[in-house]
């Protein structure tokens, strides 16, 4: 912990405990994972004290990390979160248990369906998105080695501009729930093969269902064929989410969320 700068408050609260690093998200934030609690390092941001106070809104709501501490020093901020039990839907375990899977993975979303948005503090509706979207187009901030392979190029799109004037045009109407924003295998827990809980809530707010539905699909099928850890497992079928949801896939908004993603 040394060669770790941290405010005096944070560092006396997890003094001679022991941490591993992760470092799978592409957030480029330093997080450290102790036993009982996780501590996030990122450079300051407005939005991330958005974060912090949504998260204080999900206590007692949803079953996600707990904020212990917040400071902001310097150029950084730091975030001590109590650590959300279980194992991520990715693990080998409940991949190779698809059903089970996919259903604990649609009963989070149901979860958070459930939950009254009405005084929700944060909103991540298509103005916030796409305002933020055309930000990072006019700073390129859009990495495109990252993308699908046919969003851009021959039969897809010219550029970000070209996708972000697409987006702007092509709204689909919206049902509005809270949303993880990031509804990955990662990022949902599930504990005796039963949905326990969510990390990883930067995106997270009022927004469109279909944000968490295009992009848990989109999870599904690259963690299948392997794309994140190289194993494949061919009895995963993503189109699985869609009966354990109980609805018809709206291709049309599925597509348009992953491509909208495409430019975060």
């Amino acid at each position: 912990m040394k060669d770790i700068k941290l405010p005096e408050s944070i560092r006396k609260m997890i003094e001679g405990k022991t941490y591993t690093v992760d470092d799978m998200g592409k957030s480029g934030s330093k997080i450290l994972i102790f036993d009982d609690m996780v501590l996030k390092i990122v450079k300051f941001r407005e939005r991330n004290e958005d974060v912090v106070k949504l998260m204080r809104w999900l206590e007692g709501k949803v079953p996600a990390p707990r904020v212990l501490a917040y400071e902001r020093e310097d150029e950084y901020q730091y975030l001590l979160m109590s650590k959300v039990k279980g194992s991520m839907s990715c693990d080998p375990y409940y991949m190779n248990r698809p059903k089970e899977m996919i259903r604990a993975l649609a009963d989070g979303m149901k979860f958070l369906w459930s939950v009254d948005i009405s005084d929700c503090p944060r909103m991540m509706d298509l103005d916030a998105e796409l305002k933020e979207a055309r930000v990072r187009v006019e700073n390129n901030d859009v990495d495109t080695s990252d993308a699908e392979p046919e969003t851009y190029g021959e039969g897809g799109f010219k550029d970000p501009e070209d996708l972000l004037s697409w987006l702007e045009t092509h709204r689909p109407s919206c049902e509005m729930v809270l949303s993880h924003g990031d509804y990955c295998l990662p990022n949902v827990f599930i504990e005796d093969g039963k949905f326990c809980g969510f990390i990883d809530l930067p995106e997270a707010g009022v927004a469109d269902k279909w944000r968490d539905i295009a992009l848990c699909y989109r999870s599904l099928k690259h963690n299948a064929e392997g794309t994140f850890g190289g194993a494949v497992y061919p009895d995963i079928d993503p189109n699985m989410l869609f009966t354990e949801l109980g609805i018809e896939p709206d291709w049309d908004k599925i597509n348009y969320y992953i491509l909208l993603d495409e430019l975060f």
